[in-house]
């Protein structure tokens, strides 16, 4: 590809402003005073509350409370932590080797939920195949912002069920991925899979919309991550306060 494939994005009603907003409260958790000294331990509470709420979007009934406990044994939650304990060193894969990547998700979060044959692999479908082919070749090609393409990149994989049964781990995990190695969140600090949680009520909506192709589909489910991502921020301030206070 020549073009950047999602630049038309950019110029949809609505867009600019929402990745505007989005940017403008990640900046303003990046200024927090706290992050100084104590961003390693703001990045650990971010990936440790993003499994929990990662895991409570696909069915997971436990507490942030017994997760932190280590008292939950539920296969999906174990493999969403699993996911986040190795994202730091994904990241650096991650913008080179997007299949492979997300094998490894796959392989880590199905663990328990699926056979060892089955683990590592995409769904056996040859439109799933084709449509993971193409959102690498978008991902090689595109330098739209990051949470546009951590979008794109959660409602393909979603959308498709590519990576069963835990395909909504496995896309939000790559959504944090696509943050980190695109720059907004390097330091992957933003909760940003709470704020997700938070518009659980929406997602299939917004989804749904994604999924019609039409503009305001598509449109919406860009606001609505930009959204969930400007949570995520509001959950990772309080992270930063709570720090604080000690």
């Amino acid at each position: 590809m020549t073009d950047d494939p999602l630049a038309p994005l950019l110029a949809l009603d609505g867009i600019a402003e929402s990745v505007a907003a989005s940017r403008r409260a990640v900046d303003g958790l990046l200024a927090n005073r706290v992050l100084r000294r104590r961003s390693a331990d703001v990045s650990a509470e971010s990936l440790l509350r993003g499994a929990w709420a990662s895991a409570a979007l696909e069915g997971s009934t436990a507490s942030l409370s017994e997760v932190r406990a280590g008292a939950v044994a539920e296969p999906i939650m174990q493999g969403a932590l699993r996911v986040s304990a190795e994202l730091a060193g994904l990241a650096e894969t991650w913008p080179t080797a997007h299949r492979q990547v997300l094998a490894r998700l796959h392989a880590l979060a199905a663990t328990d939920l699926t056979t060892p044959d089955e683990l590592g692999r995409p769904r056996p479908d040859r439109e799933v195949a084709h449509r993971l082919d193409i959102l690498a070749d978008v991902l090689a090609a595109t330098s739209a912002p990051a949470v546009v393409v951590a979008a794109i990149v959660q409602a393909e994989l979603i959308s498709l069920d590519a990576f069963a049964p835990v395909s909504g781990v496995v896309a939000r995990a790559a959504a944090r991925l696509t943050l980190i190695s695109r720059g907004l969140d390097p330091k992957s600090l933003v909760v940003f899979e709470v704020g997700h949680r938070e518009l659980s009520g929406e997602m299939d909506a917004a989804l749904a919309g994604y999924r019609s192709g039409e503009i305001a589909g598509v449109v919406g489910w860009i606001q609505h991550c930009c959204a969930a991502l400007e949570l995520g921020v509001r959950e990772s301030l309080a992270i930063c306060e709570a720090i604080q206070r000690g």
